[in-house]
């Protein structure tokens, strides 16, 4: 249990069906059972839930990542809502992967501001606390009326690469916007910086135009906060190995792998690609350079932290 046992008394860790494994992992590091919660559907197809637990008073902590299908959304706000009616003291959610992050401003006519339309909803059912690992933009954060605990992944990341004999690794931004991340990433694996210059020109199409800094000869590494078709990351890693990079490797927060993400990847001069656990995997979706790192510690630390009012901050230092 890694040091990390407390009573079970006052906790309650609750889990919707989007990943029960890493729910599982979390309850063993923290030393509790999961509670029993009731998940079915109406003949319709509505979603049933129903705590089988007293959770009168204590301290609920409801695990649920709100990647598609839109029904773990549905299955966390239920969750919530449940907690609350059952009289819990406080009601912490656990949001590994934070869907609809993506859609954060209004950057064209005519379309919503999908994270801030969670967020109101999440608040609606009634939490106290939000606790999420590497949100897509930091200010996500203040869409939210109550606190929010951000945690990062890069720890998890540093300490995988930190085993490998990498050859003069150099710390790659797929994107201007990436730099600040990368930066710190490079700096605790003492390695150097570059980033790479590209256009999007329609949604979920990358095209890389340029690469600042120096690669060749040099094994990269390309960090990003989550893969979605992996268009972004095979095309930087095709113009990083024609200017001379040795090996390439890719790390990225949240794997959702849709679409042709797996051919992709496959077809791509990739020697590995890592990423953390925030996000089930089926295996269907799997390419082979895939590495799951798991966030299960972190995020049991981050809620031990929080019931014993200790600062979740200190986990980065």
């Amino acid at each position: 249990m890694d040091g990390l046992a407390v009573p079970s008394h006052g906790l309650k860790l609750l889990s919707g069906t989007a990943n029960r494994v890493l729910a599982e992992e979390i309850a063993r590091h923290l030393g509790v059972e999961l509670c029993r919660v009731n998940l079915g559907r109406f003949a319709d197809g509505e979603i049933s839930v129903r705590i089988d637990e007293n959770v009168r008073g204590n301290d609920v902590f409801i695990l649920q990542p709100t990647n598609p299908p839109a029904e773990n959304i549905m299955e966390l706000l239920l969750l919530i809502d449940a907690a609350r009616r059952a009289s819990a003291a406080r009601i912490t959610c656990v949001m590994p992967y934070y869907g609809y992050a993506r859609q954060d401003r209004k950057d064209q006519p005519r379309v919503p501001i999908g994270a801030k339309l969670m967020a109101n909803m999440i608040m609606a059912a009634g939490v106290d606390r939000v606790l999420g690992v590497d949100f897509h933009q930091h200010q996500l954060q203040g869409f939210f009326d109550v606190p929010v605990d951000h945690l990062y992944a890069m720890p998890v990341f540093t300490a995988h690469y930190r085993k490998m004999q990498l050859h003069d690794p150099v710390v790659v931004a797929p994107d201007v916007g990436s730099a600040k991340m990368a930066r710190g990433f490079a700096k605790r694996l003492n390695a150097t910086l570059a980033i790479i210059d590209k256009r999007r020109p329609q949604p979920n199409v990358s095209e890389v135009v340029n690469v600042v800094g120096d690669v060749e000869g040099h094994d990269c590494i390309l960090v990003d906060d989550m893969i979605d078709t992996a268009g972004t990351v095979t095309e930087a890693s095709r113009a990083l190995k024609t200017l001379g990079a040795q090996d390439i490797y890719i790390c990225a927060t949240h794997a959702l792998l849709s679409g042709p993400a797996k051919q992709r990847i496959n077809d791509a001069p990739i020697k590995e690609l890592a990423v953390t656990d925030t996000i089930a995997m089926p295996e269907e979706r799997r390419p082979r350079q895939l590495v799951v790192l798991s966030v299960g510690e972190l995020l049991s630390k981050a809620i031990r932290f929080t019931h014993a009012e200790q600062s979740v901050s200190s986990l980065f230092d």
